[in-house]
């Protein structure tokens, strides 16, 4: 049984920082690519970032690129989602995600396992 558990979430000021994690179990991780996506009231669920497998290759939405940073730790089956200089924009139930391929993706369809998601709210 795959899961996937993200943690971090919390209330912060604008220009805080947060770190969120997502620990998965129940399948290979270090074959999976993992991404991050993000949805805010009202809103539909938007990519925020994608790491391949290796950790080698990541893309990011360009609204979060040089505030938030992806990384996993493949001994540790866990990726993080660094970040910085959050906005109000920026709040939103944050979702892990792993697809089956080995590369990042940025689309939402291809991805094949979620976990529950953590809220993120950023004051002004």
């Amino acid at each position: 049984q795959v899961q996937l558990v993200e943690s971090g979430g919390g209330l912060v000021q604008a220009g805080a920082s947060l770190r969120l994690s997502c620990a998965a179990s129940g399948l290979t991780f270090s074959y999976r690519a993992m991404g991050w996506f993000r949805q805010a009231p009202g809103k539909e669920r938007e990519f925020v970032a994608a790491v391949s497998r290796s950790g080698d290759s990541t893309y990011y939405a360009d609204s979060v690129k040089g505030r938030f940073t992806v990384s996993r730790d493949n001994a540790k089956n866990t990726v993080y989602l660094q970040m910085n200089s959050l906005k109000p924009e920026d709040t939103a139930v944050y979702y892990c995600a792993a697809r089956f391929m080995g590369s990042p993706s940025f689309e939402s369809d291809t991805y094949n396992y979620w976990g529950q998601g953590t809220q993120v709210t950023v004051s002004s």
